[in-house]
């Protein structure tokens, strides 16, 4: 039997935040309850402006979306009988002015992929279908445009 066959648990996963003082000249740090995610520092200006060294909660979307995504098309590759050797995922989280509010506005998502005996047509669409089918682009939809490019190393 393999991994994806056995029957799973809902799974739970919690991160704690900490922020001090008001937002514009606050700051304040995240980080994972698992141990997996070091707590990390954020700010304001991390988010609207260039990073300092500190992160943004859309950053961090954005690795959930490219880790989520690269799960998701290696699943659909394996289904496929084309597993990958490897693939490069980078997710790009737009965060702009809308109106008076801010929103992430649109995710990119780019994987290159080096799948053995695979077209170009077939990665393509396996591509696709992950990112409509990994579970963070399903907690986006609706809410996020969610673009992909894909291409074989």
């Amino acid at each position: 039997m393999n991994g994806l066959a056995r029957h799973f648990m809902a799974a739970t996963r919690t991160a704690q935040a900490v922020w001090e003082d008001d937002l514009l000249r606050g700051h304040g740090s995240v980080k994972g309850t698992s141990g997996g995610l070091p707590s990390v520092q954020v700010s304001w200006s991390a988010r609207t402006e260039a990073s300092g060294g500190k992160t943004s909660p859309e950053e961090l979307l954005a690795a959930a979306h490219a880790a989520c995504y690269s799960m998701a098309l290696s699943a659909g590759l394996g289904r496929a009988h084309h597993p990958p050797t490897k693939l490069e995922v980078s997710a790009s989280a737009t965060f702009d002015k809308v109106g008076e509010g801010w929103k992430v506005t649109k995710m990119e998502l780019s994987v290159v992929g080096w799948v053995p005996g695979i077209s170009a047509e077939e990665f393509s669409a396996a591509a696709t279908a992950a990112g409509a089918g990994c579970p963070i682009s399903g907690a986006l939809k609706g809410n996020v445009p969610i673009t992909v490019q894909a291409k074989l190393a």
